[in-house]
């Protein structure tokens, strides 16, 4: 296997794959884009990901993107690390039913907070959607706080979708949400923080 690169940005999703891939022992490269500087945009970056976002993963096949891609990928590539139920196709679709849903709706109406612009052009309407955050994202808490069936969201064994979990998680405070109304979430986001894998991609991330 080559040595893979990782592209990434510090407070967004990709934090995610960042952790599956500390959880694998993956070896890769890490490369942090400036947001602040458009970075995403240049014209170097968008030849890797024509799409201007992060995650992206250079792999000796090609460049994948999407986090619940990526998860799938990286658990399925280091088999032995026991990061998905590979050997149940229905319990690794139930945890591609859960990435499905922190991307589409989870992460959507988080960035409603900052990123109305992708929706509407009347400032009035970004006003609205901003209004919105803490009602949406408390229902997605909400959600996820019923999705926690043990120690690790799928029960016994942690997965992928816990380093998920927890990289959205992370945003629920900041968006308005009150995790006092969710203690088996808020626990299970203490549990996710201190492993070694979210430590170390935490501080990659921070460094300058």
């Amino acid at each position: 296997m080559s040595r893979w690169t990782f592209y990434s940005a510090p407070g967004t999703c990709a934090l995610a794959t960042h952790i599956a891939l500390h959880e694998a022992g993956a070896e890769f490269d890490l490369v942090k884009l400036d947001f602040s500087a458009g970075q995403q945009q240049s014209a170097e970056y968008l030849r890797i990901n024509p799409k201007g976002r992060v995650p992206a993963l250079a792999t000796e096949h090609g460049v994948l993107t999407e986090t619940p891609a990526l998860l799938a990928f990286v658990a399925q590539s280091f088999p032995k690390a026991g990061l998905a139920p590979l050997d149940d196709p229905f319990a690794f679709a139930r945890m591609q039913e859960l990435t499905s849903y922190l991307a589409s709706t989870a992460h959507v109406a988080h960035a409603h907070k900052r990123r109305g612009a992708r929706w509407a052009d009347d400032p009035a309407a970004h006003e609205a959607m901003r209004a919105k955050v803490p009602q949406a994202m408390t229902a997605c808490a909400a959600y996820l706080e019923s999705q926690i069936a043990g120690p690790w969201v799928a029960g016994d064994r942690y997965s992928v979708a816990d380093g998920y979990m927890y990289t959205i998680g992370s945003w629920l405070e900041g968006d308005g949400v009150d995790l006092t109304q969710f203690p088996k979430l808020t626990a299970y986001l203490a549990r996710v923080a201190v492993r070694p894998a979210v430590q170390r991609a935490l501080a990659q991330a921070k460094a300058q």
